[in-house]
């Protein structure tokens, strides 16, 4: 069973930056900064960005650092 792209689209979630920030446990700051260096995908909707929820995960997957 083939999906089309708008339903896969349309099973994606979004969160604004202040959402990922707090998933993050970061600053709104340092959101827009890994938006706006292409670490971190986004959507522009009028002024706001929105970032696909699993980007999210992932970009934190990937950045994991296991430490001694």
């Amino acid at each position: 069973m083939s999906t089309t792209p708008e339903r896969a689209l349309s099973e994606v979630r979004f969160l604004t930056v202040a959402e990922v920030a707090s998933v993050m446990r970061v600053s709104k700051m340092t959101v827009y900064r890994l938006v706006h260096n292409g670490e971190l995908p986004a959507v522009r909707v009028g002024r706001s960005f929105r970032v696909p929820e699993q980007a999210v995960h992932d970009y934190l997957r990937d950045s994991y650092v296991e430490t001694a």
